[in-house]
């Protein structure tokens, strides 16, 4: 017996091959829509604008009047929600500020238990927070009264983080999605119809299916067609017999090894490695033709070099067999994911928070290649979708203390090549059985603290 909710998730629509004309009005829109999003980055990512960030209402208004939209003669359909997509990138971009703050906050040793009080509360309450940062005069918050503190010295420390951590959101670089709200498109004889610049005329999208949707629409250009994210409401599953606490480490060679001793995903780290691999020499191979191709046009062999750069410095297929390894590597996550699930049944899925602070770069390229192209964070999304999706509680631990410590007698190991030992009383494992048997220690240690 399942009970079933609702949640929404993005399914891909995808067009005709559309004609050129379509395609230069598609890309212009959405050129226009980057320079408005650029426009509101310029006008309110600043610490004088994160009061403002409270009211939409009034930032919207104020992108009304200013003339913008008439310069660029961009229909409000597309105008209004690049400004609202704008701001919510301003928003995210002070979240995760915040949230490093916060980070610094608890492991400065230097703060009392009080200082990090008021810094936490001023965190909280963006007008306060603002105030600060611009030198004005605020009103104490009540939590943070009556503290003993020098509200100078935490002020000038938070001044000063904020300045070393804030990094504003820029323009991609790539003008090539926009989104659209519903009064700015209809269906037609299985096309998507778009509002265009000229009044009481739309553009024809020809559409390869005929599903339809009444909600907001991202629109994403490609070479010669668009594919569209639709937001689609599916049935969330509760499962009966999903009770189980099962620890998991995420690895870079085993997907996802259980504090029991199970395995799933055993070969992800030879698909990203062959993937990795074979970019890295396409690239240097790509950087002879490219250095090549210097060579001729500086020697004045226009043929070479047109010969070249017919031949060889294309991205069509490069990119085209990056996408397909790609999509061979979620494939592959999604059904390890899927057979961790029917398999252990679980209700709580315990792993660790993913480690960003302090963490060193590796030294060399392949190591290097290997650490951006490393499908950890995708494995992450998947689960955190999947979770959802069947009723199951995601949680998070800090990784501190899970990695290098012994999970049968609380000593320090050693992490090596071969596997981790502990010269203490001997214990050996695998890295990743010790770290989802330690996941599980500390969990079951904080929820008996809890209880106590």
């Amino acid at each position: 017996m399942q009970k079933e909710n609702r949640m929404t998730k993005i399914a891909w629509q995808y067009t005709e091959t559309l004609p050129q004309e379509t395609m230069d009005f598609l890309r212009g829109i959405a050129e226009d829509y980057a320079k408005v999003k650029h426009s509101v980055y310029e006008r309110y990512s600043g610490i004088a604008s994160l009061g403002l960030l409270a009211s939409i209402y009034d930032i919207m208004t104020q992108m009304r009047h200013c003339g913008l939209r008439e310069q660029l003669g961009l229909p409000s359909v597309y105008y209004e929600l690049a400004v609202r997509d704008a701001i919510t990138d301003i928003k995210g971009m002070w979240g995760m500020l915040k949230n490093k703050i916060r980070t610094l906050v608890s492991a400065n040793e230097n703060l009392s238990d009080e200082d990090r009080l008021y810094l936490r509360t001023v965190l909280r309450l963006d007008p306060v927070y603002a105030a600060i940062l611009n030198r004005v005069e605020y009103p104490m918050p009540e939590k943070a009264a009556g503290l003993a503190i020098d509200t100078e010295r935490l002020n000038n420390l938070l001044r000063r983080l904020t300045r070393r951590y804030l990094v504003k959101p820029a323009p991609s670089g790539r003008a090539d999605s926009f989104c659209v709200s519903p009064g700015g498109y209809s269906y037609r004889d299985g096309a998507l119809c778009l509002v265009s610049r000229v009044p009481r005329k739309r553009i024809r999208l020809p559409l390869k299916d005929d599903r339809t949707c009444d909600r907001q629409l991202r629109i994403c250009i490609r070479q010669s067609d668009v594919a569209i994210a639709l937001p689609v409401n599916r049935k969330m599953r509760r499962h009966e017999d999903y009770q189980n606490t099962i620890f998991v480490h995420l690895g870079y060679r085993d997907m996802c090894t259980l504090s029991s001793g199970n395995i799933y995903g055993e070969g992800l780290g030879e698909l990203a490695s062959a993937k990795s691999e074979r970019l890295m020499e396409k690239n240097r191979e790509r950087g002879r033709m490219r250095n090549s191709y210097r060579k001729s046009i500086a020697e004045g062999d226009r043929k070479k070099a047109a010969d070249i750069e017919a031949n060889n410095l294309g991205g069509i297929k490069y990119d085209h067999r990056k996408k397909k390894e790609q999509a061979q590597i979620e494939s592959y996550v999604n059904a390890g994911i899927n057979r961790m699930l029917e398999a252990e049944k679980p209700g709580t899925i315990v792993i660790t928070k993913p480690v960003t602070i302090n963490k060193k770069n590796p030294g060399y390229k392949p190591a290097n290649r290997k650490h951006s192209e490393s499908p950890q964070g995708y494995v992450r999304r998947r689960m955190l979708q999947k979770c959802h999706t069947n009723g199951i509680t995601l949680v998070e631990i800090s990784s501190k203390g899970t990695g290098s410590i012994c999970s049968s007698c609380g000593s320090e190991g050693k992490r090596l090549a071969e596997g981790f030992i502990c010269e203490t009383c001997g214990f050996q494992s695998s890295i990743a059985l010790n770290g989802a048997r330690r996941i599980e220690q500390i969990y079951r240690k904080s929820q008996e603290g809890k209880r106590e």
